[in-house]
């Protein structure tokens, strides 16, 4: 009997909230988005509402659609056929003038796990490739790889691995390690020939390594750890451009950049340089010993190399 008058209150609460997302007044709907996310937050189901809050989609309020497109990761799996009705609000959004709407709506669709509607999301996912914004284009490339995640081939099939390696030549910093990162991933499961380091590709990361976030830094010295370089000339000059992340802050940016060089080292033949780079290394590791036992580790292990 608990149970029965349990249930109906939920089943009227639901109602409530559902004659809210209804409501023409902007503010009532938004109040009422505002407490469908917090009862999903408590761990309510509230997937019974997928229509009405998909219908907030067309509200124009940021805050309001940021809410929406939460909703919507969270029960887009479980609802798959209902999130159909969401592709006409991603395509809108996706020309919408405000890039971070733009934005928003790529990053969702790189989130939503649905495979019945990825091949909608293409020409979508497209656009914010080539888009005018850089936060666009940086948002675009990782839904690229979340998106391979889902439906390879389709990745494959749409040229959107061509598209990033396109990428890597762009003038914003954030594009490239995005990108980066993205082939990198893809590389990663199954498709070995994503990320084709050349010589031209290497001296594009290594100009813009220097503007990137420490993250960014960090995706493009690991890649470029997978480079083999064709000349001892070519390694020294990598070695050179790289030396300066031994000074960085971030424990992972030294570590990665003293991958990178330890790697050069094989193929550089000056006996001077390889001096001078192993000298660099020591300074670094040795304050790295000073970080918890896990980065000591690493630390020792690299120390052990350049020994041997």
């Amino acid at each position: 009997m608990a149970t029965y008058f349990k249930d109906q209150g939920k089943r009227g609460e639901n109602a409530e909230l559902q004659e809210e997302l209804a409501s023409s007044d902007k503010t009532k709907k938004r109040d009422a988005v505002k407490k469908v996310i917090r009862d999903m937050t408590l761990g309510k189901d509230v997937s019974g509402l997928f229509t009405s809050v998909v219908n907030c989609m067309m509200v124009p309020n940021l805050e309001v659609r940021k809410l929406v497109y939460l909703y919507l990761i969270n029960y887009a799996k479980t609802q798959p056929d209902l999130a159909i009705m969401a592709v006409n609000g991603f395509v809108k959004d996706c020309g919408d003038p405000n890039p971070l709407i733009r934005a928003l709506a790529v990053r969702t669709m790189g989130c939503i796990r649905v495979e019945q509607i990825s091949e909608y999301l293409c020409e979508p996912l497209r656009k914010a490739l080539k888009d005018q914004d850089p936060y666009v284009r940086k948002t675009a490339a990782i839904a690229v790889a979340k998106l391979h995640e889902i439906s390879p081939e389709l990745v494959v099939d749409q040229g959107f691995i061509d598209s990033l390696n396109e990428l890597l030549g762009d003038g914003n910093p954030m594009v490239v390690a995005n990108s980066v990162a993205a082939l990198a991933e893809i590389a990663y499961h199954g498709e070995p020939r994503a990320l084709l380091l050349t010589n031209i590709t290497v001296l594009k990361l290594l100009a813009v390594l220097n503007e990137c976030n420490e993250w960014g830094q960090i995706f493009i010295l690991d890649v470029m750890s997978t480079y083999s370089p064709e000349s001892s000339s070519e390694a020294e000059n990598i070695a050179e451009r790289v030396k300066p992340r031994l000074q960085h802050a971030n424990s992972a940016v030294v570590l990665s950049a003293t991958k990178v060089i330890i790697k050069l080292l094989d193929v550089i033949k000056d006996t001077a340089k390889i001096a001078l780079l192993v000298k660099s290394l020591g300074p670094p590791l040795i304050t790295l010993m000073s970080h918890p036992a896990e980065i000591q580790y690493v630390a020792l292990r690299n120390i052990q190399l350049i020994c041997q």
